[in-house]
């Protein structure tokens, strides 16, 4: 370590709001270079590779190939696909001195499909797996969490060509069970869910999440079942529509002071209309305008739920997805004087041909308490398919912890996890773009089909800091430590010494080795730092010395011994390779 580019810090860095943020800069593994965007020190490297291996060695034991492509893409490849719209202001987008248009990758699809089509023309080619680990880009609008959100970032994302869809769900299978063995070899925590397939496209798709308070996905399990998935992607069940016939008329009613829908219920209550009204019986209409991609003009869009929900908005992103999705403001309420706040109803939505989309729960033979479309007024029993029939459904409600689970087999609870890998069936949405055929058995051409796969390399390194570290610092795994062991001279010349001889034979043994033999550092700081970088085992060269005897520590569970100065290395070795 007297030679190691490495600086440790004993505060937390002021932007730092998650663990991994905090411990990755002060133990020296990254530093910041720009908002999102992060150095990756000598530690940090070694890290970072050892992660990418074990992922390499994945994907090459199933047979898929390792290229590089160019992150600098000209911007044909994206208006292909419709994308350079479709991801709008998430392109870093930039021009050459010509004034050509480019960007920096966030995905590669585009560019895989138009290889496989340069190079392979006939069904006997198939199927085609190819992979690359390198560096993408997405301008983040809130960049955070250190290298868990950032601009730049390393991913390994692979691919598969197959010339029918049987092939692609083999395919697809195929790269699942190998990241399961991936995120198995890393010692993660993680659930697969269902996702959604978002910008990407395609239809089967799922995420693998670590499990961390500070994650920024949502996902849910079932208590009764193995179901899982993103919050996203989770659909409620619709009940049974139900029969009209018989049910009361709608009536209108002045209901004053009702701002709020716990204040309306309350007062329906206090009415006296021969029944108890709750926040699951009444219809809020929430408006939002969504723009899509390439396009200058805002629509309205009105969403209905239960009273008793909130229209969760990263589901109402992803369901509308690629389209921009923005909450209306004051002027948007003057240009549409039928919107009335605190009111609005399905009659007025539907009369000015606003698009009206309702939640699964809002079924024919449901009734409704709702706005009347003028203050201080509320509409009694307005009922669905009777009184108002809504241009569809969609599901962006929030979902809750009780909630039942969609496969009918126990109830949800929620959880929170860092998404680490993710993989798609896309189909055929980039080979119909850039129309990447080959010539089947009979002769005639078929369109090749693909599938997605993505793991944040990067991502992985601070999730694995995220589950393992306690308030002295990092961690690490063994299979992606900086190294095996961390020999500890704390100070004096004889100590030192013979912590370099024990390192060299360490390393004779086959163990990757990390010596701090800094001189003029007082041992608490060598504590300390050792703590701090996470090195599963560490052997301290101190005071023991004298009486023939070295301590060895196991990161981890915190146990300590002593151990002869004579057996220390190969009891090192046997902890390290245990």
């Amino acid at each position: 370590m007297s030679t190691l580019f490495l600086r440790t810090l004993r505060e937390d860095p002021a932007d730092a709001e998650v663990p991994s943020h905090k411990l990755m800069v002060r133990g020296g593994y990254v530093r910041r270079a720009a908002p999102g965007i992060y150095s990756w020190l000598p530690l940090g490297k070694i890290v970072l590779d050892n992660v990418a291996d074990i992922v390499r060695e994945e994907m090459n034991a199933i047979d898929a190939q390792e290229l590089l492509l160019p992150a600098l893409l000209p911007r044909e490849y994206y208006e292909t696909t419709g994308r350079w719209d479709d991801y709008g202001d998430t392109l870093f987008r930039l021009q050459d001195r010509k004034g050509a248009d480019y960007l920096l990758g966030p995905t590669h699809e585009e560019v895989f499909a138009d290889i496989v089509k340069g190079e392979y023309t006939s069904y006997k080619d198939f199927p085609v797996w190819l992979y690359q680990i390198k560096e993408k880009f997405r301008d983040e609008a809130r960049p955070r969490a250190g290298v868990l959100r950032g601009r730049e970032f390393h991913m390994k994302d692979a691919y598969s060509f197959d010339i029918d869809d049987e092939g692609l769900s083999s395919s697809y299978e195929r790269f699942r069970a190998a990241y399961v063995r991936i995120f198995e070899r890393l010692g993660l925590e993680y659930v697969v869910v269902s996702a959604t397939a978002g910008a990407m496209g395609g239809s089967k798709s799922e995420e693998f999440l670590a499990v961390a308070p500070s994650g920024e996905d949502t996902f849910v399990r079932s208590t009764g079942s193995d179901y899982a998935a993103n919050v996203e992607a989770v659909e409620v069940p619709a009940p049974q529509a139900l029969p009209v016939d018989g049910l009361p008329e709608a009536t209108e009613h002045h209901t004053p002071d009702t701002a709020t829908i716990q204040t309306l219920v309350d007062f329906l209550n206090a009415a006296g209309l021969g029944r108890d009204f709750s926040e699951a019986d009444t219809l809020k209409n929430v408006l939002v305008k969504t723009r899509e991609p390439g396009s200058d003009k805002w629509q309205l869009l009105a969403v209905g739920v239960p009273g008793d929900r909130e229209v969760d908005m990263k589901r109402l992103e992803a369901a509308l997805e690629p389209a921009e999705v923005a909450i209306l403001d004051e002027k948007d309420f003057q240009a549409n004087p039928f919107l009335v706040k605190g009111y609005i109803g399905p009659r007025a939505l539907l009369d000015n041909k606003v698009r009206y989309l309702v939640d699964p729960r809002v079924v024919t033979g449901t009734r409704w308490v709702t706005g009347a479309d003028r203050p201080e007024h509320h509409v009694v029993d307005l009922t669905a398919g009777r009184d108002f029939t809504p241009d569809g459904t969609i599901d962006v409600a929030d979902v809750r912890d009780g909630d039942p689970s969609p496969d009918g087999r126990g109830t949800l609870y929620t959880a929170r996890g860092i998404e680490i890998g993710h993989v798609f069936q896309l189909g055929r949405k980039y080979t119909d773009a850039i129309e990447l055929d080959a010539l089947g058995p009979d002769g005639k051409p078929k369109r090749v089909t693909m599938g997605s796969y993505g793991i944040g390399v990067s991502r992985v390194v601070a999730s694995i800091v995220e589950q393992a570290h306690d308030d002295k610092g990092i961690v690490w795994p063994r299979a992606v430590a900086p190294a095996d062991v961390h020999v500890v001279g704390t100070g004096k010349g004889d100590q030192i010494e013979e912590a370099l001889r024990i390192s060299g034979e360490l390393e004779q043994r086959g163990l990757r080795v990390l010596v701090d033999d800094r001189k003029g550092v007082s041992p608490g700081v060598k504590f300390t730092d050792s703590e701090l970088l996470g090195v599963p085992t560490t052997v301290i060269v101190g005071r023991g010395l004298k009486d023939g005897v070295v301590e060895l520590r196991d990161r981890a569970d915190g146990g300590r011994e002593e151990v002869a100065l004579d057996e220390i290395v190969e009891r090192t070795v046997r902890a390290c390779r245990a």
